[in-house]
């Protein structure tokens, strides 16, 4: 009897750890050196439709939008360093609507 509660045991630890390595796995984005997450480029895109900048901030235009939204995803955050930060947000988002999680661009990796 204990040889069946072990075996239950394991197949419950297994269940679980299969569940958690597939809530895991990220399709990522590698362009010109910064690797994103997908669902993080999906968020900025939503960003995108609810944030409204000041006038002020548009004017300094010391940084694209995106970097000026307290919601953006830590893993975009880093491109705001960078000087081609804009053309960068703009290629992101090409490349997240261009079919990333069915492996269509070479710039995704860990999709299906």
């Amino acid at each position: 009897m204990g040889g069946r509660t072990m075996s239950g045991l394991l197949s419950g630890v297994a269940v679980v750890l299969l569940v958690l390595l597939q809530s895991t796995q990220s399709v990522y984005i590698q362009y010109q050196g910064f690797q994103v997450q997908l669902d993080s480029v999906k968020k900025l895109s939503d960003l995108e439709r609810q944030w409204v900048i000041s006038p002020r901030l548009q004017a300094q235009g010391l940084l694209p939008t995106p970097c000026y939204h307290l919601a953006l995803p830590p893993d975009l955050q880093p491109i705001c360093a960078s000087r081609e930060a804009s053309s960068i947000f703009k290629a992101l988002k090409a490349i997240a609507s261009d079919n990333c999680e069915l492996c269509e661009n070479a710039a995704c990796t860990g999709c299906l």
